[in-house]
């Protein structure tokens, strides 16, 4: 097992903690847990507006399922000739955090609308090591000169 399919199986991992809360413990503030959001607790208050936010949280968790499911082929019959063109659109997809969830997220946090305070960050350094670690296991072949540890 290379070391590029050990960092997917994490990623993986972390991944379904996330789709477990969405689907079974949306009240959770942990794993993404939709309760860090105040306005979640706030929603129930208005049967509309959490049932959008439950289908929109549900979309999510699905979204993921589909993603994971996508991976989990990939580790299990992909050869590893392709697991340069994963980690290269796995470090694209993940970078998309930046472009529109983490401007709101952060907007979020500092109106004191996150438990706990400050979780836009957490989420922003989590998703970065995530980027700098698959970034690092695909230019490994052009800037390190040893082979990639396997562990078969």
């Amino acid at each position: 097992m290379s070391l590029i399919v050990v960092a997917i199986a994490v990623f993986m991992m972390l991944e379904l903690s996330s789709v477990l809360m969405l689907y079974f413990k949306k009240d959770s503030t942990r794993a993404n847990g939709i309760g860090a959001f105040k306005a979640w607790e706030q929603s129930k208050s208005h049967p509309e507006i959490n049932d959008f936010a439950k289908y929109l949280i549900n979309w999510v968790a699905g979204t993921k399922i589909f993603f994971l499911s996508m991976l989990t082929v990939i580790v299990i019959f992909g050869s590893p000739d392709l697991y340069p063109w994963v980690l290269l659109a796995m470090i694209i997809s993940i970078a998309t955090f930046y472009v529109g969830l983490f401007p709101l997220v952060r907007k979020i946090d500092y109106e004191d609308m996150l438990i706990p305070k400050g979780y836009s960050k957490t989420l922003a350094g989590m998703i970065t090591i995530f980027i700098i670690v698959f970034l690092i296991l695909y230019l490994w072949p052009y800037i390190i000169p040893i082979p990639m540890p396997s562990f078969w």
